[in-house]
């Protein structure tokens, strides 16, 4: 879940903007191009910000709270405001929030990044504070900047630091959103920056089966084999509509933290791999651009015991019981090359297989058509749905069962 304005990075905070923005009025004004407005202080420092929106209709096949009718709903999935700033000439900061739609208890804002960026050499960079865990391009991506619309709740299961919406200290949380507290050293090298790297060390699991507040480590290694994409940091884009040339890039990532699941009377120790590809090539005679993501991941957790892990499953104990398994996630789409209207038609397919440990494997075909009016900054999707997934969701338990039903979204997305 990563969001990028002008300078590639974001800042949501709802509150933040009653004053935030009157006071930046002060410094000059320059408008950019792909992300709001930038406010020049000096000529080292400078602040922008921006806003994104994404929102859907959602209707599901026995989704109704009769559990036999079509369910009909509205959801704000994402409204963010994002702030980007320089310090110094190797100094930025980075700040974004989350606006969580609330049915009962309101809605409320959430940091989801707060970063201090030391940015000196394309091969050397130290980002120190609350940000995205390096992983598999699919979290690098982040909502705004996926090839599909719903690439989560329909997608591969998460990561250790995305297995929560909250940061808790109880063992049951690891993070929230992608995002954890540490550091992270990234760069590239060769060739103009063929190879991307980025490791880091964070919290990880608080409390719960981590009494020795072991970190959690996390690695991503890609190599870009045509175009060297361009994205800030070690963020990843799922499409660039065929503006950032051919484009093959295969990246692998890994997670690990000792004693990262299970409770505090049997903790395991959590691995989760993966690898990627993304292959975007414009057709002769400028005849459209085919974009091809794929994705498999492989999870274990060692040392915590399966009559444990039902318990916690149940709720009869507190704890945390990652996925365990395997499962991969292929998309294929075409850019249509003429525009109608304002925009230009991309249908697309997609197929994603999950495969527990001691519970049901389950799976969604998707087609859809976007339609793409500014890239990641505009853009309407329309998808239909069939599977499992959408029943069995993240629950694992031996003894889950779920219908193959259909679904249907209408969503927008809008960024400035």
């Amino acid at each position: 879940m990563k969001n990028r304005l002008i300078v590639k990075a974001s800042c949501r905070c709802l509150a933040a903007a009653k004053w935030l923005l009157p006071a930046l009025m002060v410094f000059s004004y320059v408008p950019e191009a792909s992300a709001g407005a930038t406010f020049k202080i000096d000529d080292t420092k400078w602040l922008s910000i921006g806003a994104g929106l994404r929102t859907a209709f959602y209707a599901q096949e026995k989704g109704a709270a009769n559990g036999s009718g079509w369910s009909n709903n509205f959801y704000l999935d994402n409204m963010r405001l994002y702030v980007n700033g320089q310090i110094h000439k190797y100094i930025k900061m980075e700040f974004n929030t989350e606006v969580k739609a609330g049915t009962n208890t309101g809605d409320s804002i959430r940091v989801l990044d707060a970063i201090g960026k030391f940015e000196f050499e394309p091969w050397l960079n130290i980002w120190g504070g609350r940000m995205l865990v390096p992983a598999e391009r699919r979290e690098l991506n982040g909502p705004f900047y996926s090839a599909v619309y719903d690439i989560f709740a329909t997608g591969t299961p998460f990561e250790s630091s995305d297995f929560n919406i909250e940061f808790k200290n109880n063992g049951t949380s690891a993070g929230a959103y992608g995002r954890d507290q540490g550091v992270t050293i990234w760069g590239s090298v060769f060739d103009g920056g063929r190879f991307q790297y980025a490791v880091g060390a964070f919290q990880g699991l608080v409390n719960g089966a981590n009494q020795n507040d072991d970190l959690l480590y996390a690695q991503r290694v890609s190599y870009n084999f045509w175009e060297v994409e361009k994205n800030p940091g070690y963020y990843t884009s799922g499409t660039y509509f065929g503006k950032g040339g051919d484009i093959l890039t295969v990246g692998a990532s890994n997670q690990y933290q000792y004693h990262g699941a299970g409770t505090v009377n049997d903790p395991g120790s959590f691995r989760g791999t993966a690898v990627d590809v993304l292959m975007e090539k414009a057709l002769p005679n400028n005849s459209g651009v085919i974009t091809f993501n794929g994705e498999y991941k492989n999870y274990g957790v060692t040392g915590f015991g399966m009559a444990s892990r039902r318990l916690v499953q149940s709720g009869a104990v507190l704890g945390f019981a990652m996925f365990e398994g395997q499962a991969y996630d292929v998309s294929l789409m075409y850019l249509l090359p003429n525009k109608v209207a304002i925009g230009q038609f991309q249908p697309y397919l997609r197929y994603v297989e999950v495969m527990p440990i001691d519970s049901s494997n389950r799976n969604n075909y998707e087609a859809g058509l976007n339609y793409i009016i500014d890239g990641h900054n505009a853009k309407i999707s329309l998808n239909y749905n069939y599977g499992d997934l959408m029943t069995k969701g993240l629950n694992y338990t031996n003894t889950v069962t779920g219908d193959h039903v259909s679904a249907v979204r209408l969503a927008f997305q809008l960024q400035i």
